[in-house]
């Protein structure tokens, strides 16, 4: 995934000031540690913080990029397709912005196309985009679908995602093996029936109903 070569965050993005500097945020993690319990300049930890902040640059990727400029790229060439198109079961990783804990599962994606396609690796680098920031699942499952809503301007758009939250299986209730379910239908899914069933036919019809 291409990202901006300074690492620098858009400013639509970032609201909260200049970006740390990694010499900050290693000290965070140490700040961390250290209320922990434990002692982070000890061997085993000494080379944590900076783990941790490279880690970061990982996880937290997605806000470096513009999900829009993803799909910009489109074909007209598709000889009168007008059928949907589906992505299903695209794994992604996120974290839950309450807790900092991973989310995991998968995401189903399809659209209506109108007179024009993307490419189909687009589509999911667009959920990587939005899973590689602190997130809830229901604003991760609206963002996708608005995304590839206002810029293919398809006959419908819709999304499922089906997650579990380790926030609550390994913390809190401890509950696992719980998972969360959430849509986003819109256009042509969420108003005619049989397209919206044909959508959750085709991904295994995931406990949403019409």
């Amino acid at each position: 995934m291409a990202r901006n070569p300074d690492h620098s965050i858009p400013p639509a993005i970032s609201q909260a000031g200049p970006r740390p500097s990694r010499a900050e945020a290693e000290e965070a993690v140490r700040t961390l540690l250290r209320w922990a319990g434990d002692d982070p300049s000890r061997e085993g930890l000494a080379e944590t913080p900076a783990r941790v902040a490279r880690a970061f640059d990982e996880f937290f990727a997605g806000y470096a990029i513009d999900p829009g400029l993803l799909l910009a790229r489109t074909f007209e060439e598709v000889d009168g397709y007008d059928e949907m198109v589906l992505l299903r079961d695209i794994r992604f990783e996120s974290y839950c912005e309450h807790h900092m804990v991973p989310i995991i599962g998968k995401v189903h994606v399809a659209y209506l196309p109108r007179h024009r396609v993307v490419g189909i690796s687009k589509l999911a680098r667009v959920i990587e985009v939005f899973a590689k920031r602190l997130q809830i699942q229901e604003k991760m499952t609206a963002q996708i679908a608005n995304t590839i809503d206002e810029v293919l301007q398809p006959e419908g758009v819709a999304v499922v995602i089906e997650g579990e939250h380790q926030c609550m299986t390994t913390r809190g209730v401890h509950k696992p093996g719980v998972g969360m379910i959430t849509s986003r239908m819109l256009g042509a899914f969420r108003t005619n029936p049989s397209t919206r069933q044909e959508f959750l036919s085709l991904v295994g019809n995931p406990g949403i109903h019409g």
